[in-house]
């Protein structure tokens, strides 16, 4: 293996500590402070997203093991709950309660859809759901940005965040942080299929 190639693992194996033990959800400034730690500069060496999701996923099943699985699966359980709450909204579910890597620090994660942004906001106070309002900036497939609302909010002990995005993102999703492809996203029936046999 490459020195260089070592290094960009060691750089993904200590942002994955990070995430894990810190609870911080933002991979991006975990691999900086990793890189930090490690003395690393040149960002040529590190690590991308997928490096540092097999880490954090490595990480895990060493040191968290059936705890792991255990937040992993009561967050999944509580994004399908949350999906049919959400159902006229086309919810789709991202982040680590799809991708595997969720843990006791992270939120349930869903994409609604609506063309009208306030008839999310009706519906949270309609139905008497505590949220805190906030926006992000997405980048969207065909390179430009927009502001979207957020909703963030917490229920059975868990954190939830509804980031609403206009109708037409059912068919294109939103691109990830770097810009390069599009946020993995699983609807309903998807997520669930990735529950284990009862």
């Amino acid at each position: 293996m490459r020195s260089s190639d070592r290094l960009r693992l060691r750089i993904a194996a200590e942002a994955a500590r990070i995430i894990s033990e810190s609870g911080l959800q933002d991979r991006g400034r975990a691999v900086r402070k990793a890189a930090e730690r490690l003395g690393v500069r040149d960002r040529a060496a590190w690590p991308d997203d997928a490096a540092i999701l097999d880490a954090l996923a490595e990480h895990q099943r060493l040191f968290r093991g059936e705890a792991h699985q255990e937040a992993l699966q009561e967050r999944r359980h509580a994004a399908i709950e949350a999906m049919r709450f959400f159902s006229g909204f086309h919810p789709r579910v991202h982040g680590a309660v799809l991708d595997g890597t969720a843990d006791v620090h992270s939120p349930v994660r869903l994409h609604l859809h609506a063309d009208d942004p306030e008839s999310v906001d009706r519906f949270l106070i309609e139905h008497r759901v505590p949220a805190s309002a906030g926006s992000r900036r997405i980048r969207t497939p065909g390179g430009g940005g927009l502001e979207v609302p957020v909703h963030r909010f917490r229920a059975d002990d868990l954190e939830f965040e509804l980031t609403v995005l206009p109708r037409a993102c059912l068919r294109d999703a939103p691109l990830d942080r770097n810009g390069e492809r599009a946020v993995e996203r699983a609807d309903l029936q998807g997520l669930q299929r990735l529950l284990p046999p009862r």
